[in-house]
């Protein structure tokens, strides 16, 4: 049974468990829809980047609500992006789903939102269904491949000076080294949605957890489509996520 919107909370501030503000922006659905999506972004992104706008609009379209998050220490949300980790992401999207009682829930993540999606939902019932968009698997590789040769403290991710590459950043990554237990623990509807040309995330990590998922996760593949679904590779993903969440039990 649908809830009215009156049992249904969208607060006006979300604060995560340091109390640090983290901004969002919603889309309402159609009134008589109860599912909410929370989206959320990866490693030096934010809720604004163009694929998640597109998804959030999307989704919006199709009668579904939709919460674009920037984690704690990106984009505007209050915090330093120095303590960004995959553990306190994890928490961060605990506070959101604190505040959102009365939706039925399903949680996006992308990249390193990913891997924080997998590791919420798998002790988490509140996420009822789980889309992984180019998800990051491989947390310890990912940061050796991308970040190895560089120093903490003193180096760049990827020359952005905004944001600069944390020791506690690496050792968070080192320490989950790859979230495939967590994976085997998700017992939600699953999609996994990953580029054949993504050369961040490589789509072997997407085949990993699948590899080890249970029977309700769904891989699908974009032939050529790269880690942040530019050009047309984004309106391909939007569709299959509609698609996908449509078909799904109530």
């Amino acid at each position: 049974m649908s809830h009215t919107h009156s049992v249904r909370a969208l607060p006006s501030i979300i604060r995560n468990f340091q109390g640090e503000r983290l901004d969002f922006t919603f889309h309402p659905g159609a009134p008589a829809n109860d599912t909410l999506v929370v989206v959320g972004h990866g490693v030096t992104g934010n809720k604004d980047r163009p694929h998640l706008v597109a998804l959030a609009e999307g989704l919006a379209a199709a009668g579904l609500a939709v919460l674009r998050v920037s984690f704690s220490g990106n984009g505007a949300s209050e915090g330093a992006f120095t303590a960004s980790t995959i553990t306190k992401e994890t928490a961060d999207l605990g506070a959101v789903l604190d505040a959102l009682a009365g939706w039925r829930i399903g949680y996006a993540g992308h990249s390193m939102g990913g891997a924080v999606g997998v590791l919420r939902a798998s002790r988490d019932p509140r996420i009822r269904f789980l889309i992984s968009l180019a998800g990051m698997v491989h947390t310890a590789a990912f940061a050796q491949r991308e970040f190895g040769t560089l120093t903490p403290g003193a180096a760049t991710m990827w020359d952005n000076p905004a944001c600069p590459l944390s020791a506690e950043y690496m050792a968070d990554m080192a320490r989950i080294g790859d979230v495939l237990a967590a994976g085997r623990a998700v017992n939600v509807p699953w999609l996994l949605l990953h580029g054949t040309a993504d050369d961040v995330v490589p789509v072997q990590d997407s085949e990993a957890i699948k590899a080890v998922a249970g029977p309700q996760a769904k891989l699908v593949t974009l032939p050529e489509g790269d880690h942040g679904f530019s050009e047309g590779n984004a309106q391909k993903m939007v569709g299959t996520v509609i698609d996908w969440i449509r078909q799904l039990p109530r």
